[in-house]
């Protein structure tokens, strides 16, 4: 058996010996110009050679887009800010300072609770109504169902007794009155045995009919194509009709304040104010904290100077020097925003500096200025991009920072005129009536926004900063 083994393996290598020979010859016939093609120099494709389709800005942005909140409260930032401007324009908006007063009573609609309309009752077809056309609305009638008024004391007949209305007579006229504590009507033991004379302590509206078509006394408003006139001053309905508390279809969204004001014009117009205060800051913060932070950090020379000027400003309060020039200077958009400017580049240049030195004596710079770069193109080449994700986080904190800082101001009483609206103004004005329920939303309102914008800055911010830092680049 070993010897049959022995004998077919050397017969294996033999075929495979006669096989490579076989192979090698043929491979020696063929021409090597026919293998090799010599190819020309390209200086482009030569560099693509160490190209990379690496973008920093693209990259940072792509890796902030998977941040699915930042991206929404972005947008809904991004919407806050464009509506702000938008909202004026719109149809049927409120001046933001304009007092809406009572087309027939002309008092100030004060205090209108929060309403998306100004219907405040329906009437039914053919009810009778006393009715007037609006001044200065044209196709608008003031009604109500007021047949007169009686005064205290005197007698009339109660001719059907209701819980909640009695119809009587009363000097030839028949309607009804309230049956309830305000008007005190004397009853007898058994009201329902009709008829008898009764009288109120207080004066008493009497009414075609057993609704009160009025607004706490005032009349109602309704378009003029839903009644049909009688010519005497008196009008029925042709069909079921909203009575309205104002002539007009644009109603209070958030109310109105002590004087009448609309408060949706007014929280708009303050979110545009507060926004304008808080970029304009953050601008001039960044601008001065990123200038002279650069400078004090890498020109060595400027370290003791610029840290000697720290010193001294750090050393008195912001709040001091906020309070100060708020109280010297006349109150006003432009003095809110040089106080604030005055001091908050500090902090800004500060922290810019302390980056600088930790990165300014790094190999890629010392090589820069063995090259003899110049010392504004190392700091624009080298420097500056390092801080983008730390420079971007520090200006979203700036602007709700300002916006907080103008909210303080205002609750010291040293803020914007009342005639400016603004975030601190609205929010200065509803915590005074915080304790009522019923005019909570004065305040509610104007938080709500405030929330949102300092709350979509700060997460905004965060994720941007993260995404700038290369290391979460791919």
């Amino acid at each position: 058996m070993p010897g049959i083994k022995d004998t077919m393996s050397q017969k294996l290598e033999k075929s495979v010996s006669a096989q490579l020979e076989q192979q090698l010859d043929s491979a020696a016939a063929i021409n090597e110009d026919e293998l090799f093609v010599l190819a020309d120099y390209d200086q482009s494709a030569a560099e693509k050679a160490g190209y990379s389709n690496y973008s920093y800005w693209r990259s940072t942005l792509q890796v902030f887009f998977k941040n699915k909140l930042a991206v929404c409260l972005l947008v809904v930032l991004v919407l806050l800010v464009l509506f702000t401007f938008l909202q004026p324009h719109l149809p049927g908006q409120y001046p933001a300072n304009l007092i809406n007063t009572h087309p027939q009573t002309g008092k100030a609609l004060s205090h209108v609770s929060p309403s998306f309309s100004t219907v405040l009752i329906t009437a039914p077809q053919g009810a009778m109504v006393n009715a007037e056309p609006v001044k200065d609305a044209e196709g608008w009638y003031a009604v109500d169902n007021k047949l007169s008024t009686i005064k205290s004391r005197q007698k009339f007949t109660v001719v059907e007794y209701g819980e909640n209305w009695c119809k009587i007579e009363y000097k030839n006229m028949t309607g009804y009155v309230k049956n309830n504590f305000q008007t005190k009507l004397k009853l007898p033991e058994d009201p329902t045995a009709v008829p008898y004379e009764s009288r109120s302590n207080f004066n008493l509206d009497l009414y075609m009919s057993d609704v009160d078509y009025t607004n706490n006394g005032a009349a109602l408003y309704v378009e003029g194509s839903k009644l049909t006139m009688n010519g005497d001053g008196t009008a029925s309905f042709a069909q079921d009709a909203e009575l309205r508390v104002l002539p007009s279809t644009h109603a209070f969204w958030f109310g109105t304040n002590n004087i009448g004001q609309d408060l949706w014009a007014r929280v708009w117009s303050g979110t545009r104010t507060s926004l304008f205060i808080g970029f304009t800051v953050a601008f001039f913060e960044a601008l001065l904290g990123i200038l002279v932070g650069v400078l004090w950090g890498y020109v060595r020379k400027l370290d003791r100077l610029l840290t000697e000027v720290y010193n001294v400003i750090d050393n008195i309060p912001n709040t001091i020097i906020l309070i100060l020039i708020s109280y010297i200077l006349k109150p006003s958009l432009q003095t809110l925003i040089f106080s604030m400017c005055l001091t908050r580049w500090l902090g800004m240049a500060r922290f810019i500096r302390n980056q600088i030195v930790i990165i300014r004596d790094r190999d890629y710079n010392l090589a820069s200025r063995c090259l003899g770069t110049g010392t504004w193109r190392i700091i624009m080449k080298n420097l500056l991009p390092y801080l983008v994700s730390v420079i971007t986080l520090r200006m979203a904190l700036a602007i709700p920072g300002a916006i907080g800082s103008e909210v303080f101001i205002t609750y010291i009483g040293l803020g914007l005129p009342v005639d400016i609206p603004s975030l601190g103004n609205l929010i200065n004005e509803g915590r005074q009536l915080i304790t009522s329920a019923a005019l909570r939303y004065q305040l509610i309102f104007p938080a709500i926004v405030l929330s949102i914008v300092t709350i979509s800055f700060y997460i905004i911010g965060n994720a941007f900063a993260d995404a700038a830092d290369p290391k979460n680049h791919v």
